[in-house]
């Protein structure tokens, strides 16, 4: 999403670019991948990567319209300069995320609760200060540069606001007839009873020795019944094998 203004109206481009953390398998199903951010580029990384796919498309583009010779050593200075992308995952929901940037996206550069007088040719309206703690402030400015200010934010013709790449693009969702249905989570209950019970003492004895400790020893098929059962006896406070120690 193109993100061309500040909070005082200047001429500020950006990009905002949601990355989802999921993607269609080789075989067509759908896959998380990773998580807590680990799937996204390191920062020094995407730098180069986005300047260098960035300024190929701006070159092949001015080709096609033979004015590459006009802006090549801009653009070649362009490739110079550090660049600033930076990514990071979410501090809170998908849905927190889409909600923030809903705002910029059928919004214009300034809207009318800002705007707090309009008299003697200036206009007042009201800004957050970042190099301030953000603070709210009020900014004057006279009316032929916010009017200035204002239309640099107008998009140039087929120019458009919001562009989506990959598998949430119109042609590859039709073409490939995707479905974004999330992975089948397992029926919990279902799984619980298809599971067997822990086995028991018995089961365990059996399935190592191959007897059966409860069936009678010489019929092998009456079940052997506890009686009573003999109390405990300890062992004797005294080692009978322990050697005295004599004394002098």
């Amino acid at each position: 999403m193109l993100h061309s203004w500040g909070q005082n109206l200047t001429l500020h481009p950006h990009v905002h670019c949601i990355v989802p953390a999921a993607g269609y398998a080789l075989n067509g199903q759908w896959k998380n991948i990773g998580h807590s951010g680990q799937y996204l580029y390191p920062v020094h990384q995407i730098s180069d990567a986005f300047k260098g796919k960035f300024l190929d498309s701006l070159k092949r583009a001015l080709r096609k319209e033979n004015e590459l010779p006009l802006f090549n050593d801009a653009v070649q200075q362009a490739y110079k300069t550090k660049w600033v992308v930076h990514c990071e995952p979410s501090m809170a929901s998908a849905e927190h995320v889409v909600k923030y940037l809903g705002q910029y996206t059928h919004r214009v550069a300034i809207t009318n609760q800002r705007i707090l007088d309009i008299a003697d040719g200036k206009v007042t309206f009201i800004a957050k200060d970042y190099r301030d703690r953000a603070i709210r402030k009020p900014v004057t400015i006279d009316g032929t540069e916010f009017l200035r200010r204002f239309t640099m934010h107008i998009l140039p013709k087929r120019f458009v606001k919001i562009r989506r790449f990959g598998i949430y693009n119109h042609t590859v969702k039709r073409n490939l007839n995707l479905q974004f249905v999330p992975e089948e989570k397992p029926d919990i209950d279902a799984v619980m009873k298809q599971e067997k019970p822990p086995e028991t003492n018995v089961e365990r004895f059996e399935r190592l020795t191959g007897v059966n400790p409860c069936l009678c020893l010489v019929c092998k098929t009456g079940k052997m019944v506890a009686i009573r059962e003999l109390p405990r006896i300890r062992s004797p406070a005294w080692n009978p094998f322990k050697k005295p120690v004599s004394q002098s």
